[in-house]
């Protein structure tokens, strides 16, 4: 193989096939030194093995400058390849009936490019190349490599990548680490993608764009180190060939963790909620590109939270604060959706309102990715936000066409009115505490207090006791009885609340007693002090301390303050900048 990526051919009869293709019509260009410009010829006559005739009629200027020996290259495509000779010289010019013929001998050996669109080298089983995607805001998603071309490469990401690619609509940055440790860097931008919610990823095709020759030269060496290692891994491949550098860790190292094996769950229930917050990241991009929310699996996505609900109400509140990684409006859909269930969906309730509540709950919020970042990300609980932020419930509602087993009455108080106030300070109608009904007063309670929950924008989340007090000092906009059912419920210190006791000691609260009070705990691993604020990795090793059960405050003392996390996730080694 040349440096610049070009394989030589020297089989006789593929010589002949190449240079028969080249001799249609706008097959051939004759390029004189390397940087000289192709210039359109025809091959008229092929003697095979012996001469080559070559008609310059269109470019006739060129045969003073072939006639005194300059060397010359004929280029072209042929089986998708880019196909080119080796410097030749012409050994005779003549004119013919207005022609201008020359000819040079037949060339021994080809040189061929395979440069096609469609041309990918496919990573196979055992061939790991990590790549991690960046915006110009810093957010990132790491995946693996699944196919690379001189045009673009195939990513397989996390489904919460869904969120990264629908707020970037400029290229972004790509770049993957090789095992031996060879780092490239480039710009692409994604051209289409394709989800999988049961194996919770996303593969995603991307161009590049704006690469330049050592880019070109760079890409090329990969995809045929790739291709040479894909031989040897396929069955009954090439085994006994020698294996592609790029692949050999270096002398020593241990061998790196791939993104599937260090993103981990807290918790097994944590991974099941992860498949209905991919159906919801799914969604958005959907909508952001102009989609309408699917109707069915919307449906069956409502149905596994309900499941998961009965299962195991308690490991699903705390599943809710464990998930990382997804944009804020799936997370701030699947906490209202599980809260507000867990408040107001009694046994009483009929299964089909429930489904309904958990539905409309999940999407209330997705019109917002609609509208501009700064107009819904600095609004608060109180504020009835601007003009333009009331435009993504109307937004929403004409997205849902497919979704009319939707009950309208539960769909009116937990999409259309969840905003509305008592004091008619709410939005989209500015409607009063005379025409709210119970399910959108509690709604707007779990609704604000979620919100306040996460960090939005430049707003920090706040802590709980901080949002109980802000609730019950604004009678006259939320329903100050909802505000003390939700506080019965779920406590001063909720279910997937980080907490200080006074012994010191930090612990996940998993579980409460009928007064509210933490009965079941499990003592933080994974922490990490950074200021006010901690610093964990919710996967395995956060849930690895001891669990108490009915014994917490004899053991651990009173709590004494819940602590603010910053929820990190787990990663494997990054690739340098």
């Amino acid at each position: 193989m040349a440096e610049d990526g070009y394989t030589r051919v020297d089989n006789p009869m593929e010589i002949e096939t190449l240079l028969e293709t080249l001799s249609e019509p706008g097959g051939a260009s004759l390029q004189i030194g390397e940087q000289g410009e192709p210039m359109p010829v025809l091959l008229a006559d092929l003697q095979a093995g012996e001469v080559l005739e070559v008609d310059i009629s269109a470019v006739s200027e060129l045969a003073g400058e072939l006639r005194q020996g300059k060397a010359f290259r004929l280029l072209g495509q042929a089986q998708g390849k880019l196909v080119r000779t080796p410097e030749m010289t012409m050994e005779h010019c003549r004119q013919d009936d207005g022609r201008v013929l020359c000819r040079c001998a037949w060339p021994h050996r080809l040189e061929v490019l395979q440069r096609r669109d469609t041309f990918r080298a496919r990573l196979r089983l055992g061939m790991e190349v990590s790549a991690i995607l960046r915006d110009a805001e810093g957010n990132r998603a790491q995946g693996d490599l699944k196919d690379l071309s001189l045009e673009g490469c195939r990513l397989e990401l996390p489904l919460s990548a869904t969120n990264l690619l629908a707020e970037a609509p400029l290229p972004l940055d790509i770049a993957l680490s090789f095992p031996d440790g060879t780092h490239f860097q480039a710009r692409g931008r994604a051209r289409h993608r394709r989800a999988d919610t049961e194996r919770q990823t996303l593969t995603a095709g991307f161009q590049f764009e704006g690469h330049g020759p050592e880019q070109e030269r760079r890409l090329w060496y990969f995809v045929r180190e790739i291709e040479q290692e894909a031989a040897r891994h396929i069955e009954g491949g090439e085994a006994t060939r020698p294996p592609s550098p790029l692949f050999q860790g270096p002398a020593g190292a241990e061998p790196k963790v791939g993104r599937r094996g260090a993103q981990g769950y807290a918790t097994p229930m944590t991974r099941r909620l992860a498949h209905v917050a991919g159906y919801l990241d799914t969604q958005l991009l959907d909508l952001r590109e102009g989609g309408e929310i699917d109707g069915v699996q919307l449906s069956r996505h409502a149905d596994r939270l309900l499941r998961l609900h009965e299962e195991d109400r308690e490991g699903l509140l705390f599943a809710c604060d464990a998930l990382y990684g997804e944009s804020w409006l799936v997370g701030h859909g699947l906490g209202v959706a599980v809260r507000l269930l867990d408040l107001v969906g009694r046994d009483s309730v009929p299964q089909e309102l429930r489904k309904a509540l958990v539905a409309s709950a999940m999407v209330h919020d997705l019109g917002k990715a609609l509208l501009p970042d700064d107009v819904w990300q600095s609004a608060m609980p109180d504020d009835g936000g601007s003009p333009e932020l009331h435009e993504h419930i109307a937004l929403l509602e004409a997205r849902m066409g497919g979704c009319q087993w939707l009950s309208t009455a539960v769909f009116t108080s937990v999409v259309r009115r969840i905003s509305e106030r008592l004091d008619g300070s709410g939005y989209p109608a500015g409607v009063t505490g005379e025409v709210l009904g119970e399910l959108e007063r509690a709604a707007a309670v779990v609704d604000a207090v979620d919100t306040l929950r996460r960090p939005l924008g430049e707003r920090p989340a706040w802590r709980v006791g901080a949002i109980y007090r802000y609730l019950l000092d604004l009678e006259q906009a939320f329903d100050s009885r909802w505000v003390k059912r939700y506080i019965r419920r779920f406590g001063l210190y909720p279910i997937g609340t980080l907490v200080r006791f006074d012994g010191g000691q930090l612990a996940w609260v998993q579980g409460l007693d009928d007064d509210g009070r933490p009965s079941r705990v499990q003592l933080a691993g994974g922490v990490e002090s950074s200021g006010e604020e901690l610093h964990t990795v919710l996967g395995d090793k956060a849930l690895e301390g001891e669990v108490l059960k009915g014994e917490v405050t004899r053991r651990l003392g009173e709590p004494r303050e819940e602590v603010r996390v910053a929820k990190v996730a787990t990663e494997a080694a990054d690739i340098p900048n």
